[in-house]
């Protein structure tokens, strides 16, 4: 009996022994948490990092520590290639928190993760014409950089924005251009027109003007729209002299 008595003592001893202790960062100071995230994102350990920020915000969701958190959140899911969680991170943050003095770094966070949003895996190491790439989340990127450029014009982003600016213009541009030619191959004259005056239209000054520019007074010549084809020859050689292909068109027609 005495044996089994202690054999029993023995369980429950163990039984109180094993039970799970708490862990050491459920009693850290909010200054500790975050030092800690930040710590881990330098040595880019997101995965911790993320982890900390979430403890964070659970413990401390109001102050400046759970603003910073969340905005580094979105950050570091853009670095571990999350866009999706990137972008509804970022959106929450600009949502509720809109007097928040690094407002202009959420945009242009905001706009670097549509920058790169549509970029597979494979695209990262094998070059790609991006032109030819859906332009859907790089309308997004644009529409961020000017949003920036035009609430924060002296922001320290505002500079590396405009350039993107530049960038994303020329490959919408040049994107448009290229369906407007497959319109023009499949015969699709009316569609190819239209993708040719959208460019004029809204991305006038890139490289892909004078091609718009040619589309349009071709699609104007194969319609038998001959004085609009002219106009816009008139347009083409006037701002860019000697343009291959202008005089073809005024001299024939595409069957």
């Amino acid at each position: 009996m005495l044996t089994s008595l202690l054999a029993l003592s023995g369980c429950s001893s163990l039984d109180i022994n094993t039970e799970p202790l708490p862990d050491p960062e459920d009693n850290w100071p909010v200054e500790q948490l975050y030092s800690e995230a930040k710590k881990a994102m330098d040595q880019d350990d997101y995965e911790t990092a993320l982890k900390y920020y979430r403890d964070l915000e659970a413990r401390f969701p109001f102050g400046d520590f759970a603003q910073q958190a969340l905005i580094d959140s979105a950050y570091a899911h853009y670095k571990r290639d999350e866009p999706e969680n990137a972008i509804a991170t970022i959106d929450r943050f600009i949502r509720v928190y809109p007097q928040n003095p690094n407002m202009d770094y959420a945009i242009y966070l905001r706009g670097l993760i549509n920058f790169t949003r549509d970029v597979g895996i494979v695209e990262k190491y094998i070059p790609r014409d991006e032109s030819q790439r859906d332009p859907g989340a790089a309308k997004f990127a644009l529409q961020d950089f000017n949003n920036l450029i035009s609430r924060y014009p002296k922001s320290q982003y505002s500079e590396d924005a405009s350039q993107r600016i530049v960038y994303l213009r020329n490959r919408l541009a040049r994107y448009e251009v290229n369906v407007a030619h497959f319109y023009m191959r499949r015969a699709s004259y009316i569609a190819a027109l239209n993708r040719g005056k959208y460019v004029i239209e809204n991305y006038q000054r890139t490289p892909a003007m004078p091609d718009a520019l040619l589309i349009v007074a071709k699609a104007y010549k194969v319609l038998e729209l001959n004085d609009l084809a002219e106009d816009t020859l008139r347009v083409l050689e006037t701002n860019y002299p000697n343009y291959a292909g202008a005089t073809d068109i005024r001299e024939t027609v595409v069957e």
